[in-house]
């Protein structure tokens, strides 16, 4: 874990962060104690679909894991309503600051959206450091992030969200005054200071950022001249994507029972049994109350969502609370604009209900009735590998449902079409007549618009 100094120094902003860094907190050798709360109003009107108290409570603490840590433990915290300035009352905080003491609490996690005056407050009233839910992603994001992009979108993301707490760093010169009249003092010339050097930073990295997106935008064209449809696995964080990945292209990216195991997009292109050939990306996972900041950082990243031929929405059906990650994993990808009503033309999604090895019998037998009735359903383990031949059907068979069923004839002198054809499409038949061979085959529209695109414009 991090722990965030109080030494000040003149170039770094706030006093209390380096801009350099991506860390929300600085390094340090003792692993941090500590303790997570949930606290949530009770008798608030919940949605029919809703996490309950202790579920939230555990996914915090699973975020508060996923960074080397000493976990004290956590509670949740039911209020009759939000304190404007301390988000709890005077009685709650009071247990625990004498808590904190007596466990020797280096840090609270607030698994909520706090304001940088309540965070402040909090810091004084418990007289330990405080962050947040938005705060700990990020940190979780830094730590994680391993390509030139993933760090420049999570810093992006980090200084917009310190921009908005600089107010906490320089309360100590609140009595300073200094100057004359109307004039302010240093505490409120330091933030100034502070918000142009954060605002100088952040249009240093989004030119960074425009490099690398021209780069990616290159790679994206040139993998979209081979004919190959991309197939993206989605999910909820730690759903067992990167697992089911590893197990579809016998590939070795870091796979672990934890959240945010995987930031940055990998692709491995793989062989259905039809002998169609198609690209799997496997991204980043999504999580309820993903800050807004890094729905916008993180866009360029998740684009392969967005260019995606089909979608395998991978859920851990062996989750007590599968339902609701589906609908948190469906409102993210509303939000980057993926539309997947598959009846006004948007991207197919199959459903993978992964973890059957973990599954209770009645989640098998619901998961196992939805796969009999929805050949977009199928109910597999990325671990043992269970069912994960039905998948890569389901997949073929999607593809191949909108394949065109095409007649022509190719002379002999067109190597090169004879070939993309036996490598590309799926021949049915083929006749050799005198100007040529007649092929009837079905192939994949998107891919023979490219092939087609190529012919016309070979430059």
């Amino acid at each position: 874990m991090t722990d965030r100094s109080d030494d000040r120094s003149a170039d770094q902003p706030g006093g209390g962060w380096s801009t350099e860094g991506l860390g929300y907190l600085q390094k340090k050798v003792a692993r941090q104690r500590v303790f997570v709360v949930h606290p949530y109003v009770k008798d608030q009107p919940q949605p029919s679909i809703s996490r309950s108290p202790e579920g939230r409570l555990e996914e915090a603490k699973g975020l508060a894991i996923a960074i080397e840590i000493d976990l004290v433990g956590g509670e949740v915290i039911p209020l009759r309503g939000i304190r404007p300035s301390t988000y709890l009352g005077t009685g709650k905080l009071e247990e625990l600051k004498s808590f904190a003491a007596n466990n020797d609490i280096d840090l609270i996690v607030f698994d909520c959206e706090l304001s940088p005056i309540q965070q402040r407050n909090l810091e004084r009233a418990l007289e330990v450091k405080v962050i947040d839910r938005t705060a700990l992603i990020l940190e979780i994001f830094g730590d994680r992030a391993s390509t030139k992009e993933g760090e420049l979108q999570v810093e992006l993301a980090h200084l917009n969200y310190q921009r908005s707490r600089l107010v906490r760093s320089w309360t100590h010169l609140e009595r300073q005054r200094g100057g004359m009249g109307f004039m302010g003092g240093p505490g409120e010339t330091q933030i100034e200071a502070d918000r142009r050097i954060i605002a100088d930073r952040i249009t240093r990295i989004k030119r960074q950022l425009e490099t690398v997106t021209r780069t990616r935008t290159l790679h994206r064209a040139r993998r979209q001249k081979a004919p190959y449809p991309v197939v993206a696995l989605v999910g909820y964080t730690n759903a067992g994507k990167s697992t089911l990945f590893n197990r579809l292209t016998d590939a070795t990216v870091m796979a672990e029972d934890m959240l945010f195991a995987t930031l940055d997009p990998t692709m491995r292109s793989i062989q259905l049994p039809s002998g169609r050939k198609i690209i799997l990306s496997d991204t980043v996972g999504f999580v309820s109350d993903l800050p807004t900041m890094l729905v916008a950082a993180f866009r360029a990243t998740l684009e392969e969502v967005l260019e995606a031929d089909v979608i395998v929405h991978v859920r851990d059906a062996a989750h007590d609370e599968s339902d609701v990650q589906k609908e948190d994993v469906e409102h993210v990808l509303a939000e980057l604009g993926v539309n997947l009503d598959s009846e006004a033309d948007g991207t197919p999604v199959i459903e993978a209900l992964n973890k059957a090895d973990l599954m209770v019998d009645e989640q098998r037998i619901v998961a196992e009735n939805r796969a009999q009735r929805d050949e977009k359903v199928v109910t597999l383990s990325g671990l043992t590998g269970e069912g994960c031949d039905s998948l890569v059907d389901a997949i073929d068979m999607l593809l191949s449902v909108r394949d065109h069923r095409i007649e022509l004839t190719v002379p002999y002198s067109e190597g090169a079409t004879q070939a993309w054809l036996h490598a590309n499409a799926k021949i049915l038949n083929e006749e050799h007549g005198e100007s040529g061979i007649t092929y009837n085959f079905s192939v994949d529209p998107i891919a023979w618009a490219r092939f087609k695109r190529k012919e016309e414009n070979p430059d």
